[in-house]
C-alpha cells in the first residue's frame, strides 16, 4: 500500500557532488522540474551554482557537507525538515578516483575511495529508498562508469568500485519496477572534468584516456538525466560508450587485463 504524499512538502532532488562536473551540470536539468538541495563540501562553490539556479527560476537549497561522514543521511533529512521537503530524487554523484598501481598508491586514501564511492552512496540509499517505495514515486540516478564493466590495472579500486556501483543500482532497479520508483546507473566514458586534476597526482593521463573520445559535463548529464526520466536501468550517453563495452565484454580477460595495463600507465607529466 503507497504512503499518502504529504501536499504541503516540497518535492527536492538531492545531489552530492554538486560542486563541479557532472552533478553541477545534473542539479541545473533537475532545477528546471523541482526544487534542488545542493550537497558538497565546497561553500563557495555550492553557493554560486544555488546563485545561479535561482536566478534562472529555480529553487535551491545549500548543504555544505561531506557525505562520508556517518552521520550525513541525518544531516540532509534534518536539511530537508527545515525546509518542509522531502527526497523525491537522490542523485548520487560524489566520487573520485587514482592512477597508479594499488600497492604503490596511499592505502588511507584508496580507502577512503571505497568509503565515498560505495559506502556514503549505499547508505544515502539506505536512507531514502524506503520512503520512495512507500510514496511510489522518485527514485536514484547513481553516477557509475564504463570503468564499472571490467577490472582495471593501474585504477583497481576505482574500477572496482564503479562495478559496485553499476551492479547495486542494477539490482535496485529491479526490485523497485513494482513499486514505480526507479534507479538508473550513468555509465560514461571519458568527461571533460576536474576528475584528472585528482586520479593523476600530477602525472599525464593514461593514454586509455586519450584514445577515447571525451565528452563534455553537460553532454553526460543530459543524457543521464534523460535515461534517468525515461526509466532506464544503465544509460550510456554516446554510441561509441555502449560499441566499448561490448568489445570489453567480448574481450577474454587473459587478452583485456594485459591491455588495460598497459594503456592506463600513469606517467610524469613532461614540461
Amino acid at each position: 500500500m503507497q504512503m499518502p504524499i504529504d501536499t504541503s512538502l516540497r518535492a527536492t532532488t538531492v545531489i552530492t557532488g554538486a560542486s563541479s562536473g557532472i552533478g553541477r551540470a545534473l542539479a541545473f536539468l533537475a532545477a528546471k522540474e523541482s526544487a534542488v538541495l545542493l550537497v558538497a563540501r565546497s561553500d563557495a562553490a555550492l553557493k554560486t551554482l544555488a546563485f545561479e539556479i535561482e536566478a534562472a527560476g529555480g529553487k535551491a537549497d545549500v548543504l555544505i557537507l561531506d557525505v562520508t561522514a556517518r552521520d550525513a543521511a541525518v544531516m540532509i533529512r534534518n536539511k530537508l525538515i527545515q525546509s518542509n521537503a522531502y527526497v523525491d530524487i537522490l542523485i548520487n554523484n560524489a566520487g573520485y578516483g587514482l592512477i597508479g598501481e594499488a600497492d604503490q598508491l596511499d592505502a588511507e586514501d584508496q580507502l577512503g575511495m571505497i568509503d565515498l564511492n560505495c559506502r556514503a552512496l549505499t547508505d544515502l540509499i539506505l536512507a531514502f529508498l524506503p520512503e520512495m517505495k512507500a510514496r511510489g514515486r522518485g527514485g536514484i540516478l547513481n553516477v557509475a562508469s564504463m570503468a564499472g564493466f571490467a577490472p582495471g590495472p593501474g585504477m583497481a579500486i576505482y574500477y572496482a568500485s564503479k562495478a559496485y556501483v553499476l551492479s547495486f543500482s542494477q539490482a535496485l532497479w529491479q526490485e523497485m519496477r513494482p513499486h514505480h520508483v526507479t534507479v538508473s546507473a550513468l555509465c560514461p566514458g571519458p568527461v571533460r572534468t576536474a576528475f584528472f586534476d585528482r586520479a593523476t597526482g600530477g602525472k599525464a593521463k593514461p593514454d586509455i584516456f586519450k584514445m577515447l573520445p571525451s565528452i563534455s559535463s553537460e553532454e553526460a548529464a543530459l543524457a543521464g538525466w534523460r535515461g534517468f526520466k525515461a526509466g532506464k536501468r544503465v544509460v550510456f550517453p554516446t554510441f561509441f560508450n555502449r560499441l566499448s563495452i561490448w568489445g570489453m565484454l567480448l574481450t577474454p580477460k587473459a587478452l583485456l587485463l594485459p591491455m588495460v595495463a598497459k594503456l592506463q600507465a600513469a606517467r610524469a607529466k613532461v614540461g
